[in-house]
């Protein structure tokens, strides 16, 4: 069993804002309903940019349902530029904290969050850059990189508690590992 925070089992069991928007002007989704957690988001905002609604739907753990409606109630108000700076860690931090095995659901809310934000601009995410390394998750070595040097990351374990990759098939597990071993090795 996870430790999870009062505030974690608050938005899990009595969870914000969910459920499809109907009048949602941006849309972000992420992750994969065929290899784990999947989260789409929705966001309606004024002329302005400032968002002025959200909400989301998520199939997955306690985890990322909590960090799904932590997201919406964190960015209701802020403009797409201020939200566009909420980061994972923020997301958890709103929560008290995640246990280190499910920090990749506060992941996902950040990427659907990039996502809504270029839905509403009308920027078209190409794909990105670096080599896929995860395919259930879309996880590229630059992404795995980043993570490692930046979160402190020594293990495959610690790479899918954080990114989810190799969380799904498994196949891309000896890659991932040969990708912190390379990082290690530069220091």
């Amino acid at each position: 069993m996870w430790d999870y925070t009062d505030k974690v089992k608050e938005h899990f069991l009595k969870p914000r804002n969910v459920g499809e928007l109907e009048d949602a002007n941006a849309v972000g989704e992420t992750g994969s309903i065929n290899c784990g957690d999947a989260l789409k988001l929705f966001l309606k905002v004024n002329e302005n940019e400032r968002i002025i609604d959200a909400s989301f739907m998520t199939f997955g753990c306690a985890s990322a349902v909590a960090s799904s409606s932590a997201l919406t109630e964190i960015i209701k108000g802020m403009t797409l530029d201020e939200a566009a700076k909420v980061t994972n860690d923020d997301i958890a931090d709103f929560l008290g904290g995640l246990p280190k095995e499910k920090m990749h659901c506060s992941v996902m809310g950040q990427a659907a969050l990039k996502k809504a934000i270029a839905n509403y601009r009308g920027i078209q995410i190409l794909e990105k850059p670096g080599e896929m390394v995860c395919e259930c998750f879309e996880v590229t070595d630059l992404e795995i990189i980043d993570a490692v040097k930046t979160k402190g990351l020594e293990t495959t374990e610690d790479v899918t508690n954080y990114l989810k990759a190799g969380g799904g098939c498994g196949k891309c597990l000896d890659r991932i590992e040969e990708i912190i071993e390379s990082v290690q090795v530069k220091g």
